[in-house]
Parts: C-alpha cells; structure tokens; sequence
C-alpha cells in the first residue's frame, strides 16, 4: 500500500529533527523537498511517496466521488505508513523521531498518524490541512506539537475547515499554533518562514 522503495532524502545533519514530507495530491516524493531545504537547513529531509496512484502522480488516501474523505481507506493506509517511516528512518539511521510536513493531501494523512499513532512524531506542520475524521471521538493526542496554517483564499478548501481540525486537537491536550495567511492553496515563502520559525522555537 506504500512503495517500498528507500524515499527521495535531502540533508544530512543529524542534530536537526528528520523531516517526513508528505505530498498533496497529484504530487510526488520529491515535491516538498524544496520546502524541506528552506524550512530547516541541512536537515535530513524523506520524501514519501503516497501509495494511491492519481491522474497526475500520487495521493496518501483515497477520496469518495463528493470529494469527501474516504475514511475507511485513509484508516487502512494509515498503519502501513506508519511502519514504512519507522523503517525508512531506521534504514536512513535516524535515531530522532521526525517532524512531519504535509501538504494538503498529505497533511490530512499527517493528522491521521498524529492521531493513530502517538509517539511516531516529534511534531507535524500540516499546509492546507482539513479533518481526517468526522467523528470527534476519533481524536486523541500524545501532546505533539502542531503547525496549521490555512490559506484564506484558498479555494480548495471550505472556510474554517483548518481552524475545526485545529480546535479538535486542542480539545484533546495537543499544543497546536494555527495561523491563516491571505494566500491560496500553493505553499508561499510566508508558510516557509512560519514553519522555520516554529521548528526553532521548539529546538527541533
């Protein structure tokens, strides 16, 4: 369900948190490795391919036809993820726990692995991000710091859909810093420098 392939990596100070990066949909392993490079410098940065092939690349989890999440899916890939980043890691031999950055797409997987799996993350900065569950009981939180940051114009999004997953993991004891730009859906240089900043407030 997720390739098996050793993932795209950029960087090579082990002293800085590895980076997961996730991609959006259409997207590849190495889409956010740019971002990777400017978010924290020299940082090891693994890009993951998503295991769902799409008309223009991959995607971590299916979509119903309304667009909707496809919950059931998304549960499934999930836990196979997971294993696939503790294993790329361990191969890469990265002995810190990664930060996760995921891109719309690939930041509502992030969510879903901060929820499922406690303990796999150091941190997540989820880009354009919406709620992976419907259900508010689905939400727990091992007190994983997390980034949101929405974009106000961006039309792939419904408003406040950042701020609902943002108030969601609140409730649940996670220290979450959410900030909307006046941008739309593609990453911008503002998104870079807030994620750089709070990857070194928080050391990692």
């Amino acid at each position: 369900m997720t390739t098996g392939a050793l993932p795209h990596v950029l960087g090579t100070d082990t002293a800085r948190a590895p980076l997961v990066l996730l991609h959006g949909s259409d997207g590849t392993e190495s889409d956010l490795l740019p971002v990777a490079g400017e978010v924290s410098p020299g940082a090891p940065g693994v890009g993951i391919r998503g295991a769902v092939a799409t008309d223009g690349g991959y995607a971590f989890f299916r979509r119903c036809p309304d667009r909707r999440v496809d919950e059931a899916d998304l549960d499934a890939r999930t836990p196979v993820l997971a294993e696939f980043i503790e294993h790329s890691c361990a191969r890469l031999e990265l002995t810190r726990r990664p930060v996760a950055i995921g891109f719309s797409n690939g930041a509502i997987m992030a969510a879903a692995l901060l929820m499922d799996h406690p303990g796999l993350l150091a941190g997540a900065i989820l880009l354009r991000p919406l709620s992976p569950f419907t259900d508010d009981a689905r939400y727990r939180s091992d007190r994983t710091p997390v980034l949101i940051v929405d974009g106000a114009d961006d039309d792939r999004r419904s408003a406040g859909d950042g701020g609902r997953l943002a108030e969601r993991l609140r409730r649940v004891g996670a220290p979450v810093t959410h900030r909307v730009l006046p941008v739309g859906h593609a990453v911008t240089a503002a998104d870079i420098a807030i994620a750089s900043e709070w990857l070194r407030v928080r050391e990692l």
